[in-house]
């Protein structure tokens, strides 16, 4: 009877659902990159928070957390509203052919805003914004039929406008930045590693360490 008695511990220890899958929680920093600050905190409640600082990106993050099978999966909570753009007027001006404009809600003119613009024929042309906006060259003959604006560093895309020369030639958009710089980690794989969370952002596998306390 000695051996099974001996062996009735380990068996209890490995049944025990702590011994085979040891909690994450804890506080953990971006290592290995550059010019990049970030940190995860998992808490013992299941709460996480997340930020990242990259040059102008800014991004933060918070909801639940659970691990099953060596994943831990991230819910963000409340779901962020992605910015978007929206068409606020078109008019008629003799300046240019074409002109487009970028602002905030505020009316600050926003510049970096990629712009990619369709024609009748031919291929389209790729450009961006200034504060004061972007104008069409004046050696371009094509007639514009349509324009997609984007912001990448953001993840940031508009559905593509139509444009009617003859309902205006002036078009001014406005970048409504709802939850801007708040990360959806929807579909985001995170790995358990040894004192280690591998995260996988798109190509990217991004290392946070354990920190020490």
């Amino acid at each position: 009877m000695k051996g099974p008695l001996r062996l009735f511990p380990l068996l209890l220890l490995a049944a025990s659902p702590a011994a085979a899958e040891r909690s994450p929680a804890g506080d953990y920093r971006l290592v290995g990159e550059q010019d990049v600050a970030s940190g995860l905190r998992l808490r013992s409640d299941g709460r996480f928070q997340y930020f990242l600082s990259a040059g102008a990106l800014d991004e933060q993050a918070e909801g639940r957390w659970r691990v099953a099978g060596g994943v831990v999966t991230l819910a963000t909570e409340p779901k962020p509203v992605p910015p978007v753009f929206e068409l606020a007027s078109s008019a008629t001006a003799a300046e240019a052919k074409l002109s487009v404009k970028v602002a905030s809600p505020g009316g600050d003119g926003i510049a970096g805003v990629d712009l990619r613009i369709g024609f009748d024929q031919g291929e389209p042309v790729e450009s961006y914004t200034q504060e004061d906006g972007w104008s069409l060259p004046e050696d371009e003959k094509r007639i514009p039929r349509w324009i997609e604006l984007g912001v990448p560093m953001h993840a940031i895309a508009s559905p593509r406008f139509p444009i009617d020369l003859a309902a205006g030639n002036a078009l001014a958009f406005t970048l409504v930045p709802n939850d801007l710089g708040r990360l959806d980690f929807t579909g985001v794989r995170v790995e358990v590693a040894a004192k280690a969370l591998i995260v996988h952002r798109g190509p990217a596998r991004l290392r946070y360490e354990r920190i020490r306390k």
